[in-house]
């Protein structure tokens, strides 16, 4: 038995979703940065995994890289995030699932350049698809082309002027539920991840609530350490994990280098904590 600690990071994006590195780049920064345990978990896509695995068998020292997507689902009009780990990305069930994904993508992103374009605001879809490339066209494409054009001083205040609920470019979301995403994630081998509890700006009762439902729903873990966070946050997030008998996951939800956020850091491994990757699904994913 060791009490070493092996630096893990299960959150995080390329190219291939809203992150601004290829799968490529974000192995070589991952490395760089001291991970030793890595997921890229991209928006309802596994698209950016075979080119990261065989870049990563490439390395001396290679990653313990794992299979990984974040699904989108729909909870009392929330977009809610579900981390998908340790899936077969050849598994019919999830390919079928995230195709169907890509297309729901495909015209919430329609929808959103057409409301920006009456509201005066020419050529934020094409805009947008540049950024996006053969990815599927997200908010975030959306919030770095008006950056860009100065509709607002950065991508957060974009997000506030322009794409948050209520906003001009606000398009409800048309996912699916907690439950089918989890039945897929499990037909596909791998382990279900409520990602960052506390980042869909839902009050105390309504978090928990979020979670019991979770649980309910099939869910196997939580993020409880992630790479901005209040010590009592996290300390909340983990008394939540342990009332809902839910395993603890963390990750950066690495998008693009930054001053903030960064691939390893403030992965915290409290002692005591039931980790995803101790889990008897974890261990029984292939």
């Amino acid at each position: 038995m060791t009490d070493e600690i092996i630096l893990t990071d299960l959150h995080s994006h390329t190219t291939a979703s809203d992150g601004l590195l290829t799968p490529s780049e974000l192995i070589d920064r991952a490395i760089s940065k001291g991970v030793q345990v890595f997921a890229i978990t991209d928006h309802d896509t596994t698209a950016g995994l075979a080119e990261a695995h065989a870049y990563n068998s490439a390395h001396e020292t290679p990653l313990t890289l794992i299979n990984g997507a974040e699904i989108s689902t729909r909870w009392n009009s929330f977009d809610i995030h579900i981390v998908a780990l340790k899936i077969n990305v050849d598994n019919p069930v999830l390919a079928t699932f995230l195709e169907n994904q890509r297309r729901l993508r495909t015209d919430r992103a329609k929808e959103i350049g057409e409301r920006l374009l009456k509201a005066g605001i020419e050529g934020a879809y094409e805009g947008a698809k540049r950024y996006a490339g053969d990815a599927a066209i997200s908010r975030g494409h959306y919030a770095r082309w008006l950056a860009e054009k100065g509709y607002a001083t950065n991508m957060a205040n974009v997000f506030k002027r322009y794409l948050a609920r209520g906003k001009t470019g606000y398009v409800p979301n048309n996912w699916g539920s907690m439950a089918e995403a989890i039945e897929v994630i499990h037909q596909a081998g791998g382990v279900a991840v409520l990602a960052h509890p506390n980042g869909y700006k839902l009050s105390a009762k309504w978090v928990k609530r979020l979670v019991r439902e979770f649980k309910e729903s099939g869910g196997d873990a939580m993020e409880v350490v992630l790479g901005q966070q209040a010590i009592d946050d996290r300390a909340q997030l983990i008394a939540l994990s342990v009332l809902n008998n839910l395993s603890c996951s963390l990750g950066s939800d690495f998008h693009f280098p930054s001053s903030w956020i960064e691939l390893g850091r403030n992965l915290f491994q409290p002692k005591g904590v039931n980790w995803v990757w101790q889990s008897t699904r974890w261990m029984e994913a292939k």
